[in-house]
């Protein structure tokens, strides 16, 4: 048999906890596992014996068929694979696993099971989950902001949404300061005049929209505006008219 010792053990030592070899002999459905891999599973080292029906019975529902349906091939193939999914360990601990195998060969060159490796990449799953939740929170912002700023100028001007938006818009670029930060800046305004004032005349707004740039704290790494991405994807991209720009 081919063996995984030297480079596979060396391999899986190297990383404690997080890489780990296996083997599948398929005429006998026998399954051997590393440490690393019984660990993944929550199983003490030696304690158990894997099964088909074990290693399948750790696949989070989700994957489970994902998983089945590659077993299946390489039986019949009995080509290499590679397969990333979710497993639950015996606590229930849902862990992100890579699984890598290649063809397992007897003496004889006959293919007779596969053998590689699982990795858990849980710690770099969760990182990337923490990065885009941080993405999605900060674009709900952004469009919170923008979209109350748009609201008060649709009231304030009697102009629809688009309208606004392309006003908001010229603004920002006519004074180089990023759209949130801007947007946020007219809401605090708008807000203030009308709480300073019962019916503020329209020349007041008409101030705080033209200079709310001034007021914006620059941001560290502030570059010149761009409409960002999480933008309505309708807007037109040319300024609006001369007559446009003083509602």
């Amino acid at each position: 048999m081919e063996a995984l010792h030297d480079e596979g053990e060396a391999l899986a030592w190297g990383a404690p906890g997080r890489v780990g070899w296996f083997r599948f002999f398929f005429d006998d459905e026998r399954w051997e596992w590393s440490p690393q891999v019984a660990k993944m599973h929550g199983y003490a080292p030696c304690s158990v014996s894997p099964t088909t029906e074990l290693v399948l019975s750790h696949k989070h529902p989700d994957d489970y068929r994902q998983f089945a349906d590659t077993l299946a091939l390489i039986r019949r193939t009995r080509q290499a694979f590679s397969s990333r999914h979710r497993i639950r360990d015996v606590q229930g601990v849902v862990r992100h696993v890579v699984v890598v195998g290649d063809r397992l060969r007897d003496a004889d060159g006959f293919v007779v099971g596969t053998h590689g490796f699982y990795i858990d990449v849980t710690p770099a799953e969760r990182a990337r989950q923490d990065i885009l939740t941080a993405e999605v929170e900060k674009i709900m912002k952004t469009r919170a902001s923008i979209e109350q700023a748009k609201g008060m100028l649709m009231v304030i001007y009697g102009i629809d949404a688009q309208f606004a938006f392309d006003l908001l818009k010229w603004r920002s670029q006519e004074s180089n300061v990023k759209l949130r930060p801007l947007a946020e800046q007219i809401v605090a305004d708008f807000a203030g005049a009308a709480r300073d004032e019962e019916q503020p005349n329209r020349a007041v707004y008409d101030d705080l929209l033209l200079t709310a740039h001034d007021r914006v704290t620059a941001e560290p790494s502030a570059e010149p505006s761009a409409e960002p991405s999480a933008e309505p994807s309708a807007e037109p991209s040319a300024e609006p008219s001369a007559e446009s720009r003083t509602p």
